[in-house]
């Protein structure tokens, strides 16, 4: 596995960078707007596809690069379901797991330090966000943050994991780089409590200074989504009512760019096409499936997500491609189901 720890000083984040190999896809776990440029000369130096980024959290000490990251690789941006940013092109929940080629990260819903906190769990390794520190544990106070709730997300949920289980959290201010569970169990001192009580107590009791960038951070990474209304203004975007209109037509191809998981947990639009984002530019090209489909002028293409994200990408790059009848369903997924329209499970 390729495996980088990279650090932004400035705000004490770490970010991660994982692939199964050379030349192969990639995923970036917390990556910091600042570094953007350095993660993709990395990612061009080691000759891989960046395909997913990933926030554990909304954070509040910088500008998350997941919309940098999105506007220069076409890649997928991911947070947890409970998430209040705009949009992003993938939601995950407790249970789910997160695959690139070769890897498959399990997702583990651990709030306490913000409501939308998660942990990534692969292999002999778990990232664990603001939850579980090096010798700390993430502050409660705000971003509806709960100590109760980050008590229950440490010890019933990341401190049962195996003890030589490696921790890369999201922030460290000391210079540690990586713990282990069984080292945090016997040596974090914000774990050596009784009770419930006592840690909610101490939590309670920190009367920490809100982070420098707090105002301005919370706000930015908020707002990730892609500028569906830039697809719109440009004819190339339907509603989900008005899409409604086009189920069953021999002439309009509903083309699904979810993956597999996404589809069987979320149901589909009826009668549509399988074809997964990661596929898009092979498929869109002279030769491709919906090339084919749509060459001869007999059949639109009409794309679809999860929330209008990938398909607005999609549609893009279709008529880059020369697919002038390409549109997609604004807002996705989400839209389609808030409009009542038909899905099959």
């Amino acid at each position: 596995m390729i495996f980088r720890q990279l650090f932004d000083q400035v705000s004490g984040t770490y970010t991660y960078l994982l692939a199964s190999r050379r030349g192969g896809e990639a995923l970036i776990i917390d990556p910091v707007i600042e570094k953007v440029d350095r993660y993709l000369q990395l990612i061009d130096e080691l000759d891989l596809k960046l395909v997913k980024a990933v926030d554990t959290h909304v954070h509040a000490d910088h500008v998350t690069g997941l919309g940098a990251l999105r506007d220069r690789t076409h890649c997928i941006t991911v947070m947890g379901e409970q998430s209040k940013v705009d949009v992003v092109s993938m939601r995950v929940a407790e249970g789910d797991k997160l695959k690139i080629e070769g890897l498959a990260l399990d997702v583990l819903y651990t709030p306490g330090h913000t409501d939308d906190s998660y942990s990534f769990l692969t292999g002999d390794r778990v990232f664990s966000g603001d939850t579980l520190l090096i010798r700390g544990t993430g502050r409660t106070d705000f971003q509806n943050g709960d100590p109760r709730a980050q008590y229950d997300s440490l010890f019933n949920k990341l401190l049962k994991l195996p003890e030589e289980t490696l921790v890369f959290p999201a922030h460290d201010y000391k210079g540690d780089t990586v713990s282990t569970i069984g080292e945090e169990k016997r040596f974090n001192p914000r774990l050596q409590v009784q009770s419930i009580d006592e840690y909610v107590e101490l939590m309670n009791n920190l009367k920490l200074p809100n982070p420098k960038l707090m105002d301005v951070a919370v706000p930015a990474n908020l707002r990730q989504g892609l500028h569906q209304e830039e697809v719109a203004r440009r004819g190339w975007a339907l509603t989900a009512e008005q899409a409604m209109k086009f189920i069953g037509r021999d002439d309009v191809e509903f083309v699904d760019l979810r993956e597999a998981s996404e589809r069987q947990k979320h149901g589909v639009i009826p009668g549509s096409l399988h074809a997964p984002y990661p596929d898009l530019t092979a498929n869109v090209h002279p030769g491709g499936l919906l090339h084919r489909l749509a060459e001869k002028g007999e059949r639109s293409i009409l794309f679809y997500c999860a929330f209008g994200e990938r398909s607005a990408m999609a549609v893009q790059a279709a008529q880059d491609a020369g697919l002038a009848s390409a549109k997609h369903i604004q807002g996705g997924m989400d839209a389609w189901k808030k409009a009542c329209g038909p899905v099959e499970h």
